[in-house]
């Protein structure tokens, strides 16, 4: 064997070592990681990335990424660290790799059993839940609030909504109630008041419960909280909207949460649903925006201000990944509570409270008529 051969198979089993010392080298049992990974639901390409961030963040156990929030994050941070020390971060490569880091992210907090598990029984209804009441074959919808789950019977606050004709009871009507669970999903049932007690000092309804109960639109993103200021900028259609940083103009808003789906934003004034928006806000010291339509308005009459809640359609990866840094909070340990452009905490876990696509998932939402104009909306609002 010639002095040529033998040093080249030297310099490839040094490569081979090398890179497989890359790839974790002898210190883990891989083959659990792969089939632990495989019952997560990963594919193998998923899993091969998923190996290369446990051995760049050199973890003692790289299945607990199948898991652990708080591991994920911190391999996040890292992530973004490196590449900022790069100068790398807002690279399309880099950009593409977070994103495929923060959809890891998101599988593992939906895996969590508070976002699996619903209610199957209005017996399970907390005090205080938000609550939409619609008579069948009457137009619009009322509001109540729950006040005491009772064994026989929900008690709930007197509804509130459009004028009912003179001498009207809901003793006796069938009503049809729905409400969004705060960190679950939308819910509806059907059910029949059983008492009208609108002469007590606080009026109330009693109403039975149902053992049938529909789900429905479950979340599919996280919000968090964001107390700073918005820009609006209203759209004749949202394909108008880019996401471009405007220096000047526009609406002054306050952000109230944000989530990659969407946000909520009040303003002053009354306002309506239907209209296209792109909101412009910071985060981590960042500009972010996003475009999308008021789904829902909360009206506070004795603020004259309007939560407006917009589904905003899918933001660039950039964006996205600027947002859901914030949302999940990924730099607290750094800063305690989460750092961004205005104030505000994001959230990680069970701490996020979580909203849906549609962007109607407020329970509080009702439809105001009047128009978006400059003469309330360009007032800051009040908290």
């Amino acid at each position: 064997m010639s002095a040529y051969l033998i040093a080249a198979l030297v310099a490839l089993a040094i490569a081979l070592l090398i890179v497989f010392r890359r790839l974790g080298g002898f210190g883990f049992p891989w083959l659990q990681f792969y089939i632990k990974g495989k019952e997560s639901g990963f594919t193998l390409t998923e899993l091969n990335l998923l190996r290369r961030i446990a051995v760049e963040n050199r973890l003692k156990d790289p299945t607990s990424l199948f898991w652990s929030e708080k591991t994920l994050d911190r391999c996040i941070r890292a992530t973004i660290l490196r590449f900022r020390s790069r100068g790398e971060e807002d690279t399309p490569s880099a950009s593409e790799f977070l994103g495929k880091l923060f959809e890891f992210r998101k599988r593992v907090e939906f895996n969590q059993p508070k976002y699996r598990l619903g209610l199957r029984s209005t017996r399970n209804i907390s005090q205080s839940q938000p609550l939409k009441l619609t008579l069948p074959g009457a137009p619009g919808a009322y509001s109540a609030k729950v006040v005491e789950n009772m064994r026989k019977y929900l008690a709930i606050t007197y509804p509130t909504g459009k004028k009912l004709p003179p001498g009207f009871s809901w003793q006796g009507q069938k009503i049809n109630v729905y409400f969004w669970r705060q960190e679950d999903a939308g819910y509806y049932f059907e059910t029949k008041v059983l008492g009208d007690y609108l002469n007590r000092k606080y009026p109330i309804l009693h109403i039975a419960h149902a053992d049938q109960i529909v789900r429905t639109q479950k979340r599919n993103s996280v919000r968090a909280e964001l107390n700073g200021e918005a820009r609006l900028f209203p759209l004749q259609t949202i394909q108008q909207g880019t996401e471009e940083i405007e220096r000047a103009g526009g609406y002054r808003g306050k952000m109230v949460d944000i989530s990659e789906s969407g946000a909520a934003v009040m303003i002053g004034g009354k306002a309506k649903p239907g209209m296209p928006l792109k909101i412009q806000t910071r985060v981590n010291g960042r500009d972010v925006v996003l475009l999308g339509v008021v789904k829902g308005v909360s009206f506070r009459e004795k603020k004259n201000v309007s939560i407006l809640h917009v589904q905003a359609k899918p933001p660039s990866t950039l964006m996205r990944n600027a947002i859901l840094t914030y949302v999940y909070n990924i730099f607290r340990d750094e800063t305690g509570s989460g750092s961004m452009g205005g104030t505000g905490s994001g959230s990680s876990g069970a701490a996020a409270t979580a909203s849906v696509a549609s962007g109607n998932d407020r329970s509080e939402a009702s439809q105001h008529e009047a128009g978006f104009g400059p003469s309330g909306s360009t007032q800051p609002a009040e908290a």
